[in-house]
C-alpha cells in the first residue's frame, strides 16, 4: 500500500507554461519590418475621424477622480465634490463638449439660427398677411359691387321721380311718358329743380351740349352727320340760360352728391313715398299713404 500511495496522482498534477521560445533573429527581423509597414499606412480621413470620436466618446464617459489635473487644482483650493458654489440644484458634471463641424467663426451659427428663424417668422407674417389681404380684397369688391348696384338703384329713382314732378306739373298720370326736361322756352332755371334729382337733369344737359358741339364740329369739317339728334334736344343744348345754369355754383347740389350712395338712394325713396305714395321695391303707385300692402321700406322686407 505504501508503494501505492507513493506513486503519483496525475490527476492532481499541475505543469508549470512552459517558457517562449526565443526569438530568433530572423523572426525579429520579420516583426520590425512588418511594425514599420503598419506605421508606415496612412490613415483615412475617414478612419481618423471615427478615431478621434471614439477617442472623445471615451473621454467623456470617464469620470472626473483624483488623479484629473482640474479635480486636484480644485482640492487644492478646498473643493471637496459636488456642486459649485451655493446655488441649489447647480450642475455637478461637466458641461457637455459641442464639436464644430463647420469652418465659420464663433458665434456664426447662432447668427444662422438667428437668420433662419427671423426667415421663418418673416414666412409666417407674410402668409398670414396674404391672407388678410385676400380677406380684405373680397370684403372690398363685395362692397364695391354692393356701391355699383345701389348707384344704379339710385339713377333708377331719380329718372322715376322726374317722371311724377314732370307728369304732375303737366298735368299728364302716366309715369315715364315724358321724362327728359322741357324745352328751351319753357325750361326752368337748374337750380329750381328737385335737388333729388337734378343730378340727373344736369346730366343730361352736358351729354345734350356735348353732342351738339361735337354734331357742330363734324359739320365744320366736312363730314355729313346723320340727323339723329331732336330739335328739342339742340334748343335744350344751344341755350346761353342752360349753359349758365350748368356752369353756376350749385352748394345744394354739392352738398347732396357728398352723400353716400346709400344715403342719397334713401333720400329720394323716402321722398317718393311720402310725396307720390310710390315705392321702388313694389314698383306701384298705392293709393293713399297707408300703401297697405307694402312690405316695408327696404329691399330685404321685399324678399
Amino acid at each position: 500500500m505504501a508503494a501505492d500511495e507513493d506513486e503519483d496522482d496525475y490527476l492532481s498534477m499541475s505543469f508549470e507554461d512552459p517558457k517562449p521560445a526565443k526569438e530568433t533573429s530572423i523572426q525579429r527581423a520579420a516583426r520590425l519590418k512588418k511594425e514599420r509597414a503598419e506605421r508606415g499606412i496612412i490613415p483615412s480621413k475617414a478612419e481618423r475621424k471615427q478615431a478621434a470620436e471614439e477617442a472623445r466618446e471615451k473621454a467623456l464617459a470617464t469620470e472626473i477622480d483624483s488623479s484629473n489635473k482640474g479635480a486636484q487644482m480644485l482640492a487644492k483650493m478646498g473643493f471637496k465634490g459636488g456642486a459649485l458654489g451655493k446655488t441649489e440644484g447647480a450642475r455637478t458634471r461637466p458641461i457637455e463638449i459641442q464639436m464644430k463641424q463647420d469652418r465659420g467663426g464663433l458665434g456664426m451659427e447662432n447668427d444662422k439660427k438667428r437668420k433662419i428663424r427671423e426667415a421663418a417668422d418673416a414666412a409666417n407674417a407674410n402668409e398670414k398677411r396674404i391672407k388678410l389681404t385676400e380677406e380684405e380684397y373680397r370684403h372690398s369688391k363685395a362692397l364695391e359691387r354692393e356701391e355699383k348696384r345701389k348707384e344704379g338703384e339710385m339713377w333708377g329713382a331719380m329718372r322715376i321721380l322726374e317722371d311724377f314732378e314732370t307728369n304732375d306739373a303737366t298735368g299728364s298720370d302716366e309715369v315715364g311718358a315724358k321724362g327728359d326736361g322741357t324745352t328751351k322756352s319753357t325750361m326752368p332755371p337748374l337750380r329750381s329743380i328737385n335737388v333729388l334729382y337734378r343730378p340727373l337733369v344736369k346730366q343730361r344737359l352736358k351729354e345734350y351740349q356735348e353732342r351738339r358741339r361735337m354734331k357742330q364740329n363734324m359739320a365744320r369739317r366736312g363730314i355729313g352727320v346723320r340727323d339723329d339728334y331732336s330739335s328739342e334736344d339742340d334748343q335744350l343744348a344751344s341755350g346761353t340760360e342752360v349753359e349758365d345754369d350748368l356752369d353756376e355754383e350749385d352748394t345744394e347740389l354739392d352738398e347732396f352728391l357728398a352723400l353716400p350712395v346709400g344715403e342719397r338712394l334713401e333720400k329720394i325713396l323716402s321722398f317718393l313715398r311720402e310725396t307720390y305714395h310710390y315705392c321702388f321695391w313694389c314698383k306701384y303707385r298705392y293709393p293713399d299713404d297707408k300703401m297697405d300692402g307694402c312690405p316695408g321700406l327696404t329691399d330685404d322686407e321685399h324678399g
